[in-house]
């Protein structure tokens, strides 16, 4: 049994993930049954200008997290030797590897938030940069852990899963291209479903929607629906031995239960993702741009052999 509260670093305030994170695990300004245990967050760095709030919004959030008990500090490398674990909340996936190695080769465990990167490259240099030093790494969408999804996959009575169509909002940002943005919500969940193993994806791409349609080696198919007009939402429908169960998505628990597993990693140095599926979750988005990009279906291995 863990004692000691870990001490946390949270790197980056462009996302509201840094707020929010923060009120759950600081047990501030947030009701109880939202609150995840075994952890504080005492430093935190906004690594600001940001491309994807302004400077007004940074201020803001700076102040909420200074209110919840945080030392706010001017680098990340200052809270190397004074901090247990990391949070790497900075939005742009592109900025994540550079910010992730000093961390790594201090030996932080860190929590590196969606998108984990935006090429495959830079997400095998995160994992060998960690594995080299023995530390754990996590990156993963809060969907992956929403309730709904938890609860099928404890359930005895559908049999095997055989497929799986998930959606979720898909908005687009130049410093996160493709699916990378926004995109991973769903995506993350159709892996949560379906596992590791998409040989193929095609991507249908237009402006108010993305359609990949995924192939796994086990000839099962995965549909991911990525919306940029109309009503936003998330779910799924999975289709199984003995079901066919569809389900929206409550999102009022997914940091929680993200927090939990975040928090239990930093704990037990134990990983909750192996990290050859979140490899093959970027792997996954990049051959999906890949495929918009030159109208054809492409092999993940294309993207997974690129250096």
């Amino acid at each position: 049994m863990v004692k000691d509260l870990i001490r946390i670093g949270i790197v980056g305030f462009d996302t509201s993930h840094a707020v929010e994170f923060t009120k759950r695990i600081n047990h501030v300004s947030i009701s109880e049954d939202q609150w995840v245990y075994g952890a504080k967050v005492v430093m935190g760095y906004p690594a600001g200008p940001s491309s994807f709030v302004d400077d007004n919004v940074l201020m803001q959030r700076t102040q909420i997290i200074k209110e919840c008990g945080v030392e706010i500090v001017n680098s990340a490398e200052e809270m190397i030797g004074r901090v247990d674990a990391v949070l790497l909340e900075l939005q742009e996936g592109g900025l994540h590897l550079k910010i992730a190695k000093p961390f790594l080769e201090a030996g932080i465990p860190l929590f590196v938030d969606k998108p984990f990167t935006c090429s495959v490259s830079d997400a095998k240099k995160i994992f060998e940069i960690a594995r080299s030093h023995n530390v754990p790494v996590f990156s993963s969408s809060a969907l992956r852990y929403a309730l709904e999804i938890q609860g099928l996959k404890q359930r005895k009575d559908i049999g095997e899963i055989l497929g799986a169509e998930t959606y979720s909002p898909a908005t687009s940002h130049p410093k996160n291209p493709g699916l990378f943005n926004y995109g991973i919500h769903g995506i993350e969940m159709l892996y949560a479903i379906m596992g590791v193993g998409c040989e193929t994806v095609r991507c249908f791409h237009k402006e108010n929607w993305d359609v990949v349609v995924g192939i796994w080696r086990d000839e099962r198919i995965g549909v991911f629906r990525g919306t940029r007009k109309g009503q936003y939402g998330y779910g799924f429908t999975a289709f199984c031995e003995k079901s066919i169960v569809s389900s929206n998505v409550d999102t009022r628990y997914i940091y929680r239960e993200l927090l939990k597993r975040v928090i239990e990693m930093f704990q037990t140095r134990n990983m909750p993702v192996n990290p050859e599926e979140t490899i093959e979750i970027v792997a996954f988005m990049e051959a999906s741009m890949k495929s918009a990009n030159e109208n054809r279906e492409c092999k993940i291995s294309e993207v997974l052999k690129e250096k």
